[in-house]
């Protein structure tokens, strides 16, 4: 304990220097060989798995925290134990058994068991809502991905069998419906294994059927879990305040010890003073402002490590909603040169040509300066289930005229449109992506109008939910490495997305159900082809090209390399930090 503390004294006056200078811009010697500091623009919302659905919260949870599987160096689709030792699939996929590794330590000293693996399922069904990733464990272990309060069919009988340890100690899955993506859930950060004792004795939930419905929904953002963290991670929360979280190794830890023994993460707001700790060597890995910003301010400058061309697992586009629900944005809400009907986007053949007046080679030019990737489907083309071999639309005026003239059978060409479109404020990538559609639908005909205006994140995100944006640029993220995460969200009538475009398709929806249902992974690609096929056709979505992702960090700092990074991991490096060591 007196070690613990004059440890923690010695780094909280770190912490405090660190900050000062660096609001001062005074020069720091670098960081300590056995410290590893972080600068980011954002706060860290949780340190609960069970609500953590952010990049900010997801970095400090996978690396206090464990999952029982985890991706396997930098592969998208081979997963290994981690606090599982094996696991087996039985009963057609509906059932699987894990063994869990022996003689694991919590922070808070308690030995690892099974009884703790079936309470923090348990504990993620119970309080599943939509701000948390528990949804899509939901799914496959309920057959919804509603808690109980939402979905009467959601009982507490039915969340104590769905998890279960059995007489051996094994942790078993009792899954209501088959989910080949069952596996690549398990290893997200939120479904990391936390300790029920401790957490009964913090004021969390007990874990007993006489207490659930009170949890039911609940939101555990500020839980005590959050402000005292308990994992079995390799690191543990020494302490946290407004803009710093100190970590330091945890001397229990089952694996290898961690060469770096101490983290300090720091929230600094603007760019510059992070630039310049970065410079400096007084932060070893900071948020940076995009590949242009980066590229002039960062690259090439002394003791800067510059990793390219990795794999980006993010996809964006630009939606054609087919059910307008802001009149404000309809103008004369007519199809009379001075506005649009509701249903504008429901012509195939329009959006088509809005497809064709997209140039998508400019945008890898002058955004991702000509590094970027035109997509066959709105999913990154470095997971399982892309076919490159599906068609793309390329900037084509004539093809565009062709489309827009047989739109609304021939009155989009006579009568022409005023087109109101938002894009989201302070973000050059999209209103640069929006001007170079804007210039081009013009250009065909001198009837076509779109008007273009910033709006606020916040406000353009809850105003695409209730489907009123006519059309808007927008990505998705991955929870787990499985192209159900990205085709079901984007393409299904009942996705995630479906409020924002409208989009329908009855052949889509099979196929994209059939591949739900099987395991047989070939099976999974055709049926996958086959949606991106259809969506070609279709064109719900103008897909806007993926970036090549980049990293950098100090040259010092030594684990980070094309085979170690895994896009999966929430950090800037794509490595954990008990990884890392510093030369």
């Amino acid at each position: 304990m007196h070690t613990d503390h004059v440890l923690f004294r010695r780094l909280m006056k770190k912490v405090a220097l660190l900050s000062t200078l660096l609001i001062a811009g005074t020069a720091l010697a670098a960081s300590p060989k056995d410290t590893l500091v972080l600068q980011y623009s954002a706060d860290v919302p949780t340190l609960d798995p069970g609500v953590s659905y952010d990049t900010a919260s997801g970095e400090m949870i996978e690396n206090m925290y464990e999952t029982l599987l985890t991706y396997k160096g930098s592969s998208l689709k081979t997963l290994e134990p981690l606090l599982a030792t094996k696991w087996t699939a039985s009963n057609g996929g509906k059932t699987y058994t894990f063994d869990l590794r022996k003689n694991v330590k919590f922070h808070s000293g308690a030995t690892m068991t099974c009884t703790d693996a079936e309470y923090t399922f348990e504990r993620n069904l119970v309080t599943n809502s939509g701000e948390s990733g528990n949804w899509f464990i939901a799914e496959p272990l309920l057959g919804t991905q509603n808690n109980a309060n939402d979905d009467k069919s959601v009982t507490w009988d039915k969340i104590d069998k769905a998890v279960e340890c059995n007489s051996k100690g094994q942790l078993v899955f009792n899954l209501a419906k088959v989910d080949p993506a069952f596996l690549a859930k398990l290893a997200y950060s939120g479904q990391s294994i936390v300790e029920r004792k401790y957490n009964a004795s913090i004021g969390e939930w007990d874990g007993t059927e006489k207490t659930w419905k009170t949890w039911v929904g609940k939101d555990l953002t500020g839980s005590n879990l959050s402000k005292k963290p308990n994992g079995t991670g390799p690191y543990r929360l020494v302490k946290q305040d407004a803009n710093n979280l100190l970590f330091q190794a945890f001397d229990g830890y089952w694996g290898k010890a961690p060469s770096i023994k101490n983290v300090i993460r720091q929230k600094v707001s603007e760019i510059a003073p992070r630039q310049q700790a970065f410079l400096r060597g007084d932060a070893d890995v900071i948020e940076g402002g995009g590949r242009n910003v980066d590229e002039a301010q960062i690259k090439g400058k002394p003791g800067v490590a510059w990793l390219d061309n990795l794999p980006n697992t993010s996809a964006f586009v630009i939606f054609m909603n087919q059910n307008i629900k802001a009149t404000n944005l309809l103008g004369s809400g007519k199809l009379d040169g001075n506005g649009i009907p509701a249903n504008f986007f429901r012509d195939a053949n329009l959006r088509r040509a809005f497809s064709y007046s997209f140039n998508y080679q400019q945008y890898i030019d002058d955004v991702q300066k000509g590094k970027g990737k035109q997509r066959t489907m709105a999913l990154p083309d470095s997971f399982p289930g892309y076919d490159p071999k599906v068609n793309t639309y390329t900037f084509d005026k004539a093809k565009a005229t062709q489309y827009f003239k047989q739109a609304w059978g021939g009155n989009v060409w006579k009568q022409g449109f005023t087109l109101t479109v938002n894009y989201r404020a302070g973000s050059t990538t999209s209103q640069t992506a929006m001007e170079i559609l804007k210039r081009n639908v013009e250009s065909v005909n001198p009837k076509f109008k779109v008007k273009i205006q910033p709006e606020q994140w916040s406000e353009m995100l809850a105003a695409s939910k209730r489907g009123e944006e006519a059309m808007v640029l927008i990505g998705w993220s991955p929870d787990y490495a499985d192209p159900d995460n990205f085709l079901y969200t984007f393409y299904a009538s009942d996705g995630f997305y479906s409020p924002r475009s409208n989009f329908k398709d009855a052949s889509i929806d099979k196929w994209l159900n059939q591949a739900r249902a099987t395991v047989n992974t070939a099976e999974r690609n055709r049926l996958y082809s086959l949606v991106g096929k259809r969506a070609y056709e279709q064109a719900p979505y103008i897909l806007v090209p993926g970036g090549v992702s980049y990293t950098f960090f100090r040259s010092n700092l030594v684990g980070v390399t094309a085979n170690s990074y895994n896009p999966m991991t929430a950090g800037t490096l794509g490595v954990l930090w008990k990884d890392l060591s510093k030369k």
